[in-house]
């Protein structure tokens, strides 16, 4: 799972999941970093944050709440127990095993952390950089790194380092894996004395290397375009936009200034900058926003006096101040830039924040923190046109560092998951299978039973936030590529605790129905597109030694000893995506010298599992199925069915790297569920009728788009984006229509406005036609005026319920956003949209520590 930061107007803006290109490949993370600590010692980095916020599982004291919230408490409890299925390995499978695990000890290296990045796809290539933490004298003596290459998934290595003469490389962003087999590394070279950069670029997965000398000092990482390798784009530290058309050979600056930049669709490339002799123009909201379709040959300014930019899902996003001293407001553009119209949200003060959990092309989901320090806020989606915005899920929980538990499930459509804050302090999970329209609770896992004295037995789910707070190593986990599959940890009971120690738990429709898989916290990751799960234990200060392995989506495991020396677990490392067969345990062991040495140990079950499935070893599967006594019904969400050719759990053979999902769509007759209720209306109860919000006194309701404010007078119901139903149940309001000026659009470029018309009237002929004209004209204007007065504009627009009226964004000017670092390709800082400051956006990826 991506975190991407995007700061609008002072508002800390998450966007989680990917955003944008999708069918690139690009948002699969290629590069991971382990990093050896000294026992004990905390592996969180060193992060701004808001005021932390006790948040109790349940109504207890608050000293209490603290032990639960920071994951360390000594009382921790277990779970409600459950029986799994334990396999012994068989002698020959465990001769098998042995035969194909291949161990690899960086003797000599005291790296303090290594990188792993996989180059190309199925190439087996994997580049590792170890650098070395040191005083800032040893650098300006050249620093220490070293980089080692693999080229058989991992089960050897050679070191390279004289491939590049033994360059120290940057430990933040040294080494950039792009499309196909390109690679860039980034030598750490001292801005003094020195006129520019220097990068080794490979086009053949690392074989070779091309020193470059570059005019410029990078400021971060080079950004790759997403579909050709050969067009990068980069910001130095004076505020240059640099181009590349060639891989890095020739740089062009295109552009001074520059703050931040991002690739839209095509070749499209939007940058902010500041203009000539502004000072802190980001803060002060006068950056202009430009955009170029043509690789920086020509530009076309866009958006005047903004704050910040960001891009997800085709959607462009402006903070804008529209007038002096006025709060700063979110303009949304869903083509490219050409039209900008205001997001219409609730307003906040300058204490709220607003965040973009994720989104695609057909909506995007929104959080709107609640005032004061609260803990939670209230989540919206959009229209598809990111314009209106619609209420999802109230007391939507989102934690003092900026953490948010929002999971989009991606083996399953329409699928996502989160946790609320309850009014009694107590934390619940809650799931959607329609895209946010509707939240219901997580069944109980089949295999576990509550206490009696528990109220409400449900299946609760750790994220984001507990793994921050060192509760789970890892979050949700599921993949596009194995349908249904869904691996989480999570406690079963009244509501989620950190005082109960983590279990493992998987489901395989999508998160309708769960199964206690492992006790106690684990690694796990997904090989051979869900044909074979891997887990290893977590222990905080023990050592490790064994490898826990699934064929049938986790009902049964068995155990193998990978080594006999243990050693200090650092983190699992598998090819991105689900086509490898191989995994890697990656840690230290200390030596009789006293100094830890790196150790790799890649077990490939390739050989285990020597048979390839064949058409008896799958069968289809309807997705979303409930076993509803209805067939026509029974499958449909957002307005279709979808069946799926899938593994069989008893099948233990072999996918391989040539599998794709099969599927078949059909689909369904629309039915009230397809449609969300509209601006002024709510269901109420479990009713799926809309009905009108009392607060709301008439059916017309006004909102200002594209420059003109509109009458709205609806049925109370819209249909739901990407809903594809056809046929049932079908409102038809009637649609009218009246024009009228309203608001203030950003301000964009003035050469349209300031052109003139190359015609001239002189004689006085031509001035008394030109005067009969324009009497004439002005008498068809004013019975036009007087018509339109009585028509009304009647456009069906959504919003579930409306707790607030339409107004401005009201942002804060908060610096307590968290950073860090993300490989994807897409803007100024390697993920989509990075910028700067409060204002800015960033991103945010979770690296093993």
């Amino acid at each position: 799972m991506i975190w991407r930061l995007l700061v609008l107007g002072g508002v800390c803006v998450l966007f989680l999941g990917a955003g944008g290109h999708g069918g690139d490949g690009r948002n699969l993370r290629r590069t991971v970093t382990f990093h050896r600590t000294q026992q004990g010692e905390s592996q969180r980095p060193q992060e701004r944050t808001r005021t932390r916020r006790e948040i109790s599982a349940s109504s207890s004291s608050s000293s209490s709440s603290s032990s639960r919230t920071s994951g360390t408490s000594a009382q921790a409890s277990h779970g409600p127990p459950f029986t799994s299925c334990r396999i012994p390995l068989t002698p020959a499978e465990h001769r098998v095993l042995d035969g194909s695990t291949h161990e690899t000890g960086f003797n000599g290296d005291d790296g303090s952390s290594f990188t792993l990045t996989w180059v190309g796809d199925g190439t087996g290539v994997i580049l590792v950089l170890s650098t070395i933490s040191a005083p800032i004298d040893s650098y300006l003596e050249g620093g220490s790194s070293r980089l080692y290459r693999s080229t058989d998934y991992g089960k050897s290595f050679n070191d390279i380092s004289h491939r590049i003469n033994n360059t120290f490389i940057r430990k933040e962003f040294g080494v950039n894996a792009g499309p196909g087999n390109s690679v860039i590394l980034t030598a750490d070279t001292l801005v003094v004395d020195n006129p520019g950069g220097v990068i080794f670029t490979s086009t053949d997965a690392g074989v070779t290397f091309k020193s470059i000398q570059l005019p410029f000092h990078l400021a971060q990482p080079i950004t790759y375009h997403f579909l050709n390798p050969d067009y990068l784009v980069v910001i130095s530290i004076d505020g240059g936009l640099w181009l590349s058309l060639d891989f890095g050979a020739k740089w062009t600056k295109v552009h001074d200034g520059a703050h931040s930049f991002m690739w839209g669709a095509g070749i499209t490339l939007f940058f902010s900058y500041s203009p000539v002799g502004a000072v802190e123009a980001d803060r002060r909201g006068e950056l202009q926003l430009k955009r170029t379709e043509d690789l920086g040959k020509t530009f076309t300014l866009i958006v005047k006096n903004i704050f910040s930019f960001g891009y997800i899902g085709g959607f462009l996003f402006a903070s804008v101040m529209e007038e002096l001293k006025s709060p700063r407001v979110i303009y949304v553009s869903s083509d490219q830039g050409n039209n900008f119209n205001r997001a219409q949200l609730p307003s906040a003060s300058t204490e709220q924040f607003y965040s973009v959990l994720d989104g695609d092309e057909d909506m995007i989901f929104m959080h709107v923190d609640n005032p004061g320090d609260t803990f939670f806020g209230t989540m919206y989606t959009s229209d598809d046109r990111g314009i209106l915005y619609s209420k999802s899920l109230e007391r939507h929980l989102f934690g003092g560092q900026t953490k948010s538990d929002f999971t989009n499930i991606t083996s399953l459509r329409g699928v996502y998951l989160t946790n609320k804050l309850e009014e009694d302090g107590r934390i619940r999970s809650v799931i959607s299978f329609d895209r946010g329209g509707e939240w219901t609770l997580l069944n109980k896992p089949e295999n576990v039973e509550c206490d009696e004295n528990v109220k409400n037995c449900n299946l609760h789910i750790h994220g984001e936030h507990s793994r921050y707070n060192r509760i789970t190593p890892m979050l949700p986990l599921s993949e596009p590529t194995v349908i249904g599959l869904v691996i989480a940890h999570g406690g079963v009971g009244d509501s989620l605790s950190s005082s109960q120690h983590p279990d493992v738990f998987v489901s395989t429709d999508g998160g309708y129905k769960w199964r206690g898989t492992l006790r106690g916290p684990h690694h796990y990751s997904i090989l051979d597109s869900g044909g074979l799960i891997v887990a290893v234990e977590a222990h905080h200060e023990g050592q490790v030694k064994t490898i826990k392995f699934s064929t049938d989506e986790g009902q049964c495991w068995k155990a193998y000893n990978f080594t006999e020396q243990p050693f200090f677990f650092a983190g699992l490392a598998s090819e991105p995506g689900t086509k490898a067969m191989n995994i890697s345990v990656w840690g230290y062991r200390p030596e009789d010298d006293g100094q830890p040495m790196w150790v790799a140990v890649t077990i490939d079950f390739q050989s285990l599992l020597t048979r390839e499935c064949d058409n008896q070893d799958y069968e289809e599967w309807l997705a979303h199925s409930t076993g509803s006594s209805n067939p026509e019904t029974d499958g449909c969400v957002l307005g279709y069915k979808e069946t799926f050719r899938r593994l069989k759990k008893l099948s233990v053979c072999r996918n391989g790297r040539d599998y794709v999902v099969s599927r078949k769509r059909n689909p369904c007759l629309c039915t009230r569920e397809d449609y969300l209720c509209d601006y002024g209306y709510y269901r109420h109860g479990n009713s799926s009728e809309c009905v009108r919000q009392p607060n709301t006194a008439d059916e017309t309701l006004e909102v200002c788009l594209n420059g003109e404010e509109e009458e709205l007078l609806t049925s109370g119901y819209r249909k739901v984006p990407s809903d594809k139903c056809e046929g049932g149940f079908n409102p038809q309001p009637r649609i009218e229509t009246i024009i009228r000026p309203c608001g203030v659009k950003p301000s964009v470029s003035p050469t349209a406005s300031q052109s003139s018309s190359g015609t001239h009237f002189d004689t006085p002929r031509e001035k008394m036609v030109l005067i009969l004209v324009c009497a004439g004209a002005g008498i068809i204007v004013m019975v036009a005026i007087a018509s339109a007065v009585f028509t009304v504009r009647k456009v069906v627009y959504r919003n579930r319920t409306p707790a607030y009226r339409f107004s401005n964004l009201r942002i804060q000017d908060d610096d307590n956003c968290m950073t860090a670092d993300l490989e994807s390709g897409t803007s100024s800082g390697g993920g989509a949209a990075f910028q700067q400051d409060s204002d800015d956006v960033r991103a945010v990826h979770g690296a093993f520590t």
